[in-house]
């Protein structure tokens, strides 16, 4: 039978201690004040109409301090690069600089002015709102791999990709992509650690289940270089943190081989607050679950409205006849061509930098007009004027003949698309194997 209080008590690791110790009052200080700017809830206002323009100008001011602090303090890097797809960029390790100082000095200060001897209340309402914190983290991570939308399939130019020349990340994320159940599996563990976060009978089991799955996305940005590496170690922190809050429980459960008593909570008397918390409950289910699984979910039943662009036929080109005037350099010569077949993008074996380099592979966009004989190549999708135009045409089903000015002079490529065979693209599996393959 479970304890019910009216009043909120503290978690089991404190609550033989009416007066905590100094250090632990120190600690708790720090930590209220680190993980508070790190969450940075007030950024969570940003897409609401008027919280937008208050998190516009926290964003600000934080940017400010960041490279105030860097310049005269931290000295990370002498220009700060912003965060953007990466998580562990210089200015990244700054800001972690900045929230760990405005701890220490905020911890100092509010250790002279408070007296109290203990945070019980406020330590219980912390960690609710780090437990949600957690659950909001773990379905938005966990809804887009349940539909294979973090780690897609391999594309044809990676596949044709040599194996040697990817990077780490890039390997990690194609071994995942690969396996759309082990993807879904991923992704359904951490929807799962974010349904036990949301309730407080769970919420133990929850937090056990979010360490687990954070520890191993952890270490796999830590072996993988996936730059992602501070926020995972954060996730894995919190989860472990709110473990922190059972720990005599748990010591007496798993190493002492005790009973333990039923963890603490308390109940709502007034039934307006009982209606106010089942509604709030409702609230975060509906904003961080059920809208991000809304876009994810249309995209999969529903085809998008109106006529598909016209595209080129995917597969991978061979390139027979390469003429360029003047006579490129063997390097930015174009050996094989690449039509992808879920986007209008592609790639080309070359080293020219006027495509967009990855893994010594030139990716591109491309777009047809109405009569699919005229082939607009831009660097990117969103770029707004393209790279060159060439002239499209197609003696047969599988050959492509472009021709047009590239580089301000002429080009003309001719294409024959082969039945390349790419051995992980059939998705093998094999409960009976003969031989270590």
């Amino acid at each position: 039978m479970q304890t019910t209080y009216s009043l909120p008590l503290t978690a089991d690791l404190w609550r033989h201690t009416p007066e905590w110790p100094l250090w632990r009052r120190l600690l708790f200080r720090f930590t209220f004040i680190y993980v508070a700017l790190y969450m940075s809830p007030w950024q969570w206002l940003g897409s609401w109409p008027v919280g937008n323009t208050l998190a516009e100008y926290y964003s600000a001011g934080e940017s400010w301090l960041v490279t105030f602090a860097n310049d005269h303090l931290f000295h990370v890097k002498d220009q700060l690069v912003p965060l953007n797809g990466s998580g562990d960029t210089s200015y990244g390790y700054a800001q972690l600089c900045l929230f760990a100082l405005l701890a220490v000095v905020g911890a100092v200060i509010w250790s002279l002015l408070d007296r109290r001897r203990n945070y019980d209340r406020l330590a219980y309402w912390f960690l609710v709102v780090l437990r949600y914190y957690v659950a909001m983290i773990a379905f938005g991570y966990g809804i887009i791999k349940l539909f294979g939308q973090q780690m897609p399939f391999p594309l044809i130019s990676q596949l044709a990709t040599p194996l040697g020349d990817l990077l780490p990340m890039r390997f990690s994320w194609l071994f995942i992509g690969y396996s759309a159940p082990y993807q879904f599996f991923s992704g359904a563990v951490e929807v799962l650690t974010g349904l036990l976060l949301l309730w407080r009978r769970t919420a133990t089991l929850g937090a056990f289940v979010g360490a687990t799955v954070f520890m191993n996305v952890m270490v796999l940005n830590l072996c993988y270089d996936i730059p992602v590496k501070l926020f995972s170690i954060h996730l894995f922190a919190f989860c472990n943190l709110l473990l922190l809050s059972d720990t005599g429980r748990l010591l007496d459960f798993f190493v002492f081989n005790q009973p333990t008593k039923p963890k603490a909570h308390f109940r709502l008397r007034s039934p307006r607050m009982q209606w106010a918390r089942i509604g709030l409950k409702v609230a975060f289910v509906g904003i961080f679950a059920l809208v991000p699984l809304y876009g994810p979910l249309w995209e999969t039943m529903f085809s998008s409205e109106g006529p598909t662009p016209p595209k080129l036929k995917s597969g991978f080109y061979e390139v027979t006849d390469f003429r360029a005037n003047p006579t490129l350099a063997d390097s930015l010569r174009w050996q094989n061509v690449v039509f992808e077949e879920t986007q209008a993008m592609g790639s080309i074996l070359t080293t020219d930098t006027l495509f967009r380099q990855r893994y010594r592979r030139g990716y591109f966009s491309y777009a047809l007009d109405s009569t699919g004989r005229n082939l607009a190549v831009r660097k990117m999708a969103s770029d707004s004027l393209p790279l060159f135009t060439l002239q499209v045409t197609r003696p047969d089903t599988n050959r492509l003949l472009l021709s047009g000015l590239f580089r301000g002079d002429s080009l003309h490529v001719a294409l024959r698309r082969t039945n390349r065979h790419f051995q992980l693209a059939e998705r093998q599996f094999h409960w009976l194997s003969e031989a270590n393959r």
